[in-house]
């Protein structure tokens, strides 16, 4: 079924006001007030509620794989949450988390 263009931009241009609202409704309604601190502090936890969410599919059912668990992406995330924890360093989990998905999957191919 061809796509038609008129359509498409009709979707582009709804999916642009969307977005705009949306974060308009945060950074100009209440760029200028002070937040109550109840939700500062929600707002800490965020990225912590986010990110696992986005990251444990790729590595429990990667695409990669055709969705089957793989032992360099276990390894790899394993490593990477031990420095992330011990050294407490973002860049050195990535490192290290790239270093062993990459050498595993070197030794195991």
């Amino acid at each position: 079924m061809p796509l038609d263009p008129t359509k498409i931009w009709y979707v582009i241009t709804g999916l642009a006001i969307g977005t705009f609202l949306i974060r308009y409704s945060f950074l100009g309604l209440l760029g200028n007030r002070e937040l109550p601190t109840w939700f500062l502090r929600h707002l800490n936890y965020v990225g912590v509620a986010v990110l696992p969410g986005l990251i444990a599919p790729l590595i429990l059912w990667p695409a990669a794989t055709g969705g089957s668990p793989d032992l360099a992406r276990i390894l790899a995330a394993l490593s990477a949450i031990a420095i992330g924890i011990w050294k407490n360093s973002v860049i050195g989990a990535v490192l290290l988390g790239f270093s062993t998905l990459y050498i595993v999957q070197f030794l195991t191919a």
